[in-house]
């Protein structure tokens, strides 16, 4: 089996909410997708998207992917898509680097490579549990009034995990942590992610004041040495997210003790090839995990959800479905949706979910391997 076309579909998806990020400081209407079709020369197709949330959140941008694929594409074309380490190898070394571009591709060769063995991702990357797992909303509220706001609107459609976003006020901070806590509901899970929104000053504050609460902070820092550098003089437990990029990242966490949390995002951490090693790194060493896409339609969470099924259920927090953010469904209701709260895996072959060609509008490129 070989890639025979590689088609290339720019989509806006409009969010329901305007979203602001930790402490109101970026705001976000609309994500700028980028959907991808490979065809084997056997028939079989394959889907992936990738969506970074904007282009200020980290570094990563819609352009960036379409214009990452374009370079690799020369390079990718006649391989074996169901052979996904070929197609990483093939493109990092085409393109070293630029991980969120490459993710697409790696989602669309896992969807073949399942299809062609008549099984769902998560089944054929090793076993995958069928307990549904709980969705994290994702509060970007800015004032304590917001947040409980958001947070009834989530509560509404089942959801019982909550990322409230904090991050650049200590006293706020302070102040929306204590009353989401008072009025939080037995068994649900809520992180507080700051978003890199914290100097080390701040970080120490806040989470000493909230120690006795015992509460989960989440990028309370800007790098990886700003978070070593407070990790001995705080009694939080802590999920490493925007810092957690590459294996030697994921090593680094591990090795030094740095969280007891990793926050996997598919999209920029290239796909699910990449970030099933960094599982494996935390399940060796104790780690628990939250999985998600970055953003995206149901085709990125349907992927994230894949991973997360790999992982033991006692290890997997939750997923996230930013499918519950848009206003718009590429794939006309299919795949995994919202059912009380949860995600529930698909058993079709492959991702278990395809997008409607209407809906993507034409595509914007397409590359095919020579005859």
């Amino acid at each position: 089996m070989k890639i025979k076309t590689i088609t290339v579909y720019h989509v806006d998806l409009p969010l329901e909410h305007p979203y602001w990020l930790s402490g109101g400081r970026l705001k976000f209407e609309t994500l700028d997708a980028t959907i991808v079709k490979i065809e084997s020369d056997t028939g079989l197709v394959g889907w992936g998207e990738g969506t970074p949330w904007g282009h200020t959140y980290v570094p990563a941008h819609g352009p960036g992917i379409r214009a990452g694929i374009e370079t690799m594409a020369p390079f990718i074309l006649g391989l074996d898509p169901r052979r996904v380490l070929d197609v990483e190898r093939a493109m990092d070394l085409a393109l070293p680097g630029h991980l969120y571009a490459k993710s697409p591709i790696d989602m669309a060769c896992w969807d073949i490579a399942g299809q062609a063995a008549g099984l769902p991702i998560a089944d054929l990357m090793g076993g995958g549990s069928r307990t549904p797992r709980p969705i994290a909303s994702s509060v970007g509220a800015k004032t304590v009034e917001e947040t409980r706001a958001v947070m009834e609107r989530y509560r509404s459609r089942g959801y019982i995990a909550h990322s409230v976003k904090i991050g650049g006020d200590v006293e706020r901070d302070i102040a929306r942590v204590r009353d989401v806590e008072s009025i939080r509901r037995p068994g649900e899970i809520v992180l507080y992610d700051v978003n890199r929104g914290w100097t080390r000053q701040q970080a120490l504050r806040v989470m000493s004041a909230c120690e006795d609460l015992n509460v989960m902070f989440e990028q309370p820092g800007e790098s990886l040495d700003d978070i070593a550098a407070i990790s001995g003089l705080h009694a939080s437990p802590v999920s490493v997210d925007e810092s957690l990029v590459t294996l030697q990242d994921a090593t680094r966490i591990a090795r030094d003790g740095l969280a007891e949390v990793f926050g996997i995002k598919l999209n920029r951490v290239g796909g699910l090839t990449k970030a099933a090693r960094m599982r494996d790194i935390a399940l060796a060493h104790g780690i628990d995990m939250f999985v998600m896409a970055t953003g995206g339609s149901v085709l990125a969470d349907t992927e994230a959800l894949h991973l997360a099924a790999t992982i033991p259920d006692d290890n997997c927090h939750a997923v996230w479905a930013c499918q519950d953010m848009i206003t718009v469904d590429i794939a006309g209701a299919r795949g995994p949706r919202n059912i009380d709260g949860h995600l529930h895996l698909p058993e079709s072959p492959g991702l278990g979910v395809y997008p409607d060609e209407d809906q993507l509008g034409p595509p914007i490129a397409t590359y095919e391997a020579p005859r």
